[in-house]
């Protein structure tokens, strides 16, 4: 696969993901253990893109989204 084409995977995938778990934490209907979970694959999608395609600062973004994940995943567990 192509540089280009994966990143288009990441980015898309990682943007759905982050939409969907964004309503589920929005909605307040219990789902939050699955909300944080596609978090932190949204967070680890974003880093795959943002180093691939050298956007070092969003890069380092993705480990503060990861650790929120995290820290939502203890948090409700």
């Amino acid at each position: 696969m192509k540089t280009t084409n994966l990143i288009t995977v990441l980015e898309v995938t990682g943007s759905a993901l982050a939409i969907i778990y964004a309503l589920l934490i929005a909605s307040n209907t219990g789902n939050e253990i699955v909300g944080f979970t596609l978090l932190l694959i949204s967070a680890a999608l974003f880093a795959g893109w943002g180093f691939l395609d050298k956007r070092w600062a969003f890069f380092s973004l993705q480990f503060f989204y990861a650790a929120s994940a995290i820290i939502g995943l203890v948090r409700w567990a």
